[in-house]
């Protein structure tokens, strides 16, 4: 067994570890800040870096605080709980800009305001883990902990959004009653504003008995409950409950429809601002035609096509393109278009990729957008607002953009999207260059 070290924490890991640098290598350290003087012990050692547990604070950080979660430490769902969330948005706004300049070679001419939203209850969209005690006749519910493979036996979740958060224990309680409690390994969350929806993943059908008390505790509790017997495709409500699930964008007056298994943006109320920030930077003009690239349920092409001429919105799975038509037609939308396309592969033979765009959207995934860059070059756009949810990949994009395609980063800046956590979301916009 290795034994205790004194080490000064540096910086944060990507994924919330302090770093330290002993004997020339870096060594990570979970529930570590920067600035911090600390006692470690060294758990696990690699060719370029190696692990350590805390074992004592020598010398706090000032940014310090006391987590809100008993949970906190143990459970994965949250990275950063003990670091005050101003630093929280300092450490993400460097994160950001560092990998601009160590992997894009570029800086933004300036840097936007931060987005931030509530600091909790903001998850509308979670996966949770369900495990069966055998003993005690209940069900573990939660996220899973983030040294090990098991299930923290969460009990009420501080960042889950109502009315969910508070009802892990008694969801565990409940599926510790049903028939097949042992045959559920997951729970699939997705809250609108019109109801909240637990999708329950079942290796067997429910009894009578259990659709009755599934049924119960929807009416007690206030949600309602979906079945999901094999893949995504495969998740029916049960008897009673909704449909679909939907928010609103009101500055846009816009609606959106959604099932509790599509892709939304996980935080509702910075969902709002980042559209309307996107829409302010990217401002189009009434004779525009815009392109919104990764376009999903028409979160972003919707509301662009109420400022406009013509948007078209691209996405690669054609259920949400589906979807995302049905929202354009409930919302009274008829000047946006929407294409199925892989937009990870040559677009050549794609008409619309011949067209010509004056303004551009990009939301990609965490892969990034590399692949669809020479064609918005090509398509003479002025402006381009990049969303990103991956600062090495959106770094990698702003450089080519940069450096190849004639474009010059004139603003960045994070979003609090996920508070409490190492991920760094973030938005751009791009100019081309006179």
């Amino acid at each position: 067994m290795q034994g205790i070290e004194t080490a000064e924490i540096v910086g944060l890991a990507h994924d919330g570890r302090g770093i330290a640098r002993l004997g020339g290598k870096a060594v990570f350290v979970a529930g570590a800040l920067p600035g911090e003087q600390v006692r470690i012990r060294r758990v696990k050692q690699r060719k370029r870096l190696d692990e350590a547990v805390l074992v004592e604070l020598v010398t706090r950080s000032p940014s310090r605080v006391t987590p809100r979660c008993p949970h906190f430490g143990r459970c994965g769902g949250c990275a950063l709980q003990h670091l005050d969330p101003e630093a929280q948005i300092v450490a993400k706004a460097r994160e950001l800009h560092q990998q601009l300049e160590r992997i894009g070679h570029v800086r933004a001419a300036s840097e936007l305001p931060v987005l931030a939203g509530p600091l909790f209850g903001y998850r509308r969209r979670a996966r949770l883990g369900v495990r069966l005690l055998a003993k005690s006749g209940r069900a573990i519910v939660g996220f899973r902990e983030r040294t090990t493979p098991l299930l923290t036996d969460v009990r009420d979740c501080a960042v889950l959004a109502a009315p969910v958060g508070p009802l892990c224990e008694a969801l565990g309680e409940m599926i510790g009653l049903l028939s097949i409690g042992d045959r559920i390994p997951q729970i699939e969350v997705g809250i609108g504003e019109n109801a909240t929806v637990l999708v329950l993943r079942v290796m067997a059908p429910p009894s009578e008995a259990d659709t009755a008390r599934l049924q119960d505790f929807s009416r007690q509790h206030a949600v309602q409950f979906w079945l999901q017997s094999a893949g995504p495709e495969s998740a029916v409500p049960l008897a009673g409950a909704v449909t679909t699930l939907d928010y609103t964008l009101p500055e846009f007056d816009v609606r959106i429809e959604f099932g509790p298994l599509d892709f939304v943006q996980i935080n509702a109320e910075l969902n709002r601002r980042m559209v309307a920030e996107a829409i302010r930077l990217l401002a189009p003009e009434p004779g525009d035609r815009v392109l919104d690239l990764f376009c999903g349920l028409g979160n972003f092409t919707l509301p662009l096509a109420r400022r406009a001429a013509q948007v078209l919105g691209v996405e690669g799975d054609a259920g949400l393109v589906g979807r995302a038509r049905h929202n354009a037609a409930i919302n009274g939308i008829d000047n946006a278009r929407f294409a199925v396309a892989n937009l990870f592969a040559p677009l050549a033979g794609e008409p619309w990729a011949r067209e010509r765009y004056q303004r551009v959207l990009l939301d990609p995934p965490r892969a990034g957008a590399a692949e669809v860059l020479p064609m918005i070059a090509a398509g003479g756009a002025t402006r381009l607002v990049y969303i990103s949810c991956h600062p090495a990949s959106f770094a990698r994009d702003a450089g080519l953009l940069v450096n190849e395609h004639g474009f010059k980063l004139s603003a960045a800046g994070v979003m609090d999207m996920f508070p409490h956590t190492a991920h760094v979301e973030s938005i751009a916009v791009f100019e081309r260059r006179k």
